[in-house]
Order: structure tokens, then sequence, then C-alpha cells
């Protein structure tokens, strides 16, 4: 069965403090399976993107749903690794996790934004290596509160760990990215794969290359696979930007070849919208979307 989830708008014109509860416990009571923030610290000025206004900090809100919440998973969509010691993002996940009572999708990815590593000291060059790593030590952590763990980019030895998550062993591991070095991580490193900015045939592509991956490396089950993707209501989205757009039929008839292709769970996003009319949208996707994919 498939499963649908919304992205918070705790970022942009949509971002009203008092209406994030608001939005979340709506999202709640229409069915909404998931409920997902993003990860930006600090956006270059020159940079015209969604998240460079108004963006609450991803980590601290999660832990915001888990009491605002009290069905829906809770998710990051994606946290980039090579921002934080995964020390300190394992506790603020593990954290979210047991306050939400073992309800987190931890989403992580590598990140694209060269400015954004600049600014916060991170290694853009060996990004994907470092999430490998970090994306290692996370689970270290979660599994062993005593684990030493020595890398080329991190060390904790010696260390007591706490809290660990709800979940056991761990809250599931899904992997964002839309190459075949995303599907690669997610078959060696996680539990599910977070598609974004892929067609329909890129996803299948994908998903072959880790079906092939996960036999030939001994894995019994594939990773989950699910896909993300903002949806644009009655217009178009901006150019060179990847969307479902149209009308209620058309935007169902646009996700509909990802399920078809294999996708579990969908995870709906918002442009730049008010936070009126990132409501009202919220309720057309479940009455006049979510329906038809049903």
């Amino acid at each position: 069965m498939v499963r649908f989830g919304i992205c918070l708008p705790h970022y942009g014109k949509a971002m009203e403090p008092a209406g994030m509860k608001l939005f979340a416990e709506e999202a709640e009571s229409l069915g909404f399976d998931s409920i997902w923030v993003t990860d930006h610290v600090i956006v270059p000025r020159e940079r015209n993107m969604l998240y460079k206004e108004r963006m609450l900090d991803p980590l601290s809100t999660l832990t915001y749903l888990a009491a605002v919440t009290s069905r829906m998973r809770i998710g990051t969509s994606v946290i980039v690794l090579p921002y934080r010691h995964p020390a300190f993002v394992a506790k603020a996940v593990a954290t979210a996790d047991l306050l939400s009572g073992g309800r987190v999708i931890f989403g992580a990815g590598v990140g694209a934004l060269e400015g954004e590593f600049h600014a916060l000291g991170a290694n853009f060059a060996e990004r994907g290596a470092v999430a490998d790593e970090y994306l290692r030590a996370v689970r270290a952590l979660w599994t062993d509160p005593d684990a030493d763990f020595k890398g080329k980019y991190a060390t904790v030895q010696g260390m007591r760990f706490s809290p660990l998550p709800a979940q056991t062993p761990h809250p599931p591991v899904w992997i964002g990215g839309s190459t075949k070095r995303a599907g690669r991580r997610a078959v060696e490193l996680g539990d599910g794969w977070h598609a974004t900015n892929v067609t329909p045939e890129q996803f299948s592509d994908i998903a072959a290359h880790m079906r092939h991956l996960s036999t030939m490396r001994g894995r019994a089950t594939p990773p989950m696979l699910s896909v993300r993707m903002p949806v644009y209501f009655d217009r178009e989205p901006e150019p060179g930007r990847m969307a479902w757009w149209g009308d209620d039929a058309a935007v169902a008839g646009q996700a509909l070849p990802f399920i078809e292709r294999g996708a579990e769970h969908l995870v709906f996003g918002f442009p730049d919208v008010s936070f009126d009319d990132a409501m009202s949208q919220l309720r057309r996707l479940a009455d006049r979307v979510c329906s038809r994919l049903r």
C-alpha cells in the first residue's frame, strides 16, 4: 500500500510560527502518513532558492513535530550529513525518536550547495566519503552507546552516548539523492532510497541498479523506495524545476508512474506559497490527489 507524506513549510512565505502546529495537526487529521523537514543552515545571498528566507532549523523542528503530532511518522528530507559532527546528529535524531515514541525516519544526504559547505567549514570536495563515514558513525552510536569509532573525518573513542533511539536497532535510514551513487549508498548503508529530482524512467533505472547491487552483495531485501516532489497546482513550475503540476488529475497522473515503478511512499512539497495557500493545498492534496492514487 502506498503511503503519503507532506513537507512542513518551515521556510519562506508559509513559515508562520503558530502555523507550524496547525499545519502538522491538519496533516495528521487528513490522514497523511508522514511529515518532513528539510535542511539548510546558511544560504549564499546570490542564490535564488526556496530555503533562503525564514527557515527554521530542521533538527529542532523535528523535535517540535514529535510534540505536536501523535500518529504520523516524522522525518528529515534530508539532513546534509557533512554539515554536522555525527555525534550531534545522532543525539538530536535519537532525542526526537524517543520523544515521538519511535516515529522518526532519518533521511540523510550528501549535499550540493558549495557555498554553504564553505561557510560551515565543511568538506565539499570529499563530501561523499564524509557522508558515508558519518552515517556509519551515527548508526554505531545508535546501536552501542559505548561504541568506539575511528575514521578519517571523525573519531569517537572512550565516550558514552545517550539517549538511544526508541526504535531498534535504530530509526530507518533513507538515503536521499538522484544518482546511482545515492542508490549504492542506500544499499550499503540505508533502509530506503528517498529519490528527489528524478523522472519516472530515472527512478526505475536506479531502482533496478539497487536491486542488482543488493543481489551482488547478499542483501536479502533491496531498500524501500520513496520519492519527494514539489506540487504546483494549476500552473507550471519555474523553468528547470522538476515537479508535479497542473490540475488534480494531472498531478495524480504524474505521480502514478512512480507508484507503478515501485515507490511505496510519496512525499509532496509546495513552492514558496503563503501559509493560507499551503493549508488549502494540503487539503486539496488529501481530498483530490491522494484519494485518486489510493
